[in-house]
């Protein structure tokens, strides 16, 4: 049988298209693989995130409950025993990256890593409604979470906990707990509604940029002897 002219080649021709398409799809699976497991590890990640958070919401909260005069914790001069140094500074993660407790701070109190003036603090925003009533957020405990306790186990992550005042006070003073209420406030003037009550924010930033926030509000129990939880949430 005779070859045309035409044909010689075709079948070069067609084993490259081959090779092109083969490498082509291998370079797709190797794409999506990659992604696949960068997302499952953000996830493993962000969820190992929240779980450091609330521990170090805990034992905040623990050693809160220790404390009779909240005054003290809100104004910064009663803390937690878990610190690793001051509240200030830069702190190097197990991944080699940074993060600055003055800035975190700073983002917390007016969502700028710079310093906040009382006006920026007091500023009414979508994230800090209360204006003079926001909280000052106050470091009171931070460090790596494997120096939590004696059990900790080996975690890549740091943490820091803040404190500030209730918000739902109306004494127009962040710094005190349940000071004299300013009218209009509730139908009763002698009673602040937030007396006995603060916030604590817990962070944690971990390898790969993780960072999680836990809110929390808690109240002296009964007879000033421990306290209860009232609310928690993750920020984001």
């Amino acid at each position: 049988m005779t070859k045309l002219a035409g044909e010689n080649g075709v079948a070069l021709v067609l084993a490259l298209m081959s090779m092109t398409m083969m490498m082509a799809l291998g370079t797709a699976l190797i794409l999506t693989t990659n992604t696949e497991l960068r997302i499952a590890r953000n996830f493993a990640a962000a969820s190992e995130a929240v779980y450091a958070a609330d521990a170090a919401l805990e034992r905040a909260t623990i050693d809160i409950a220790n404390i009779h005069d909240w005054n003290a914790v809100l104004d910064g001069s009663a803390r937690s025993t878990f610190v690793d140094g001051q509240p200030v500074g830069v702190r190097t993660l197990a991944d080699g990256k940074t993060i600055s407790l003055d800035e975190a701070v700073n983002i917390a109190n007016c969502q700028r890593p710079t310093p906040c003036s009382d006006d920026d603090m007091n500023k009414v925003t979508t994230e800090r409604p209360w204006g003079l009533n926001n909280p000052r957020w106050t470091p009171f405990a931070w460090g790596g979470l494997n120096g939590l306790n004696a059990n900790s186990v080996n975690s890549p992550f740091y943490v820091i906990v803040m404190v500030g005042d209730d918000p739902a006070e109306c004494d127009n003073n962040p710094l005190v707990d349940g000071g004299p209420p300013i009218p209009p406030c509730t139908e009763d003037p002698s009673v602040n509604p937030g007396v006995a009550t603060i916030s604590l924010r817990a962070e944690a930033f971990g390898p790969w940029g993780t960072h999680k926030v836990i809110e929390s509000t808690v109240a002296h129990a009964t007879g000033n002897s421990g306290v209860r939880m009232l609310s928690w949430r993750e920020a984001r």
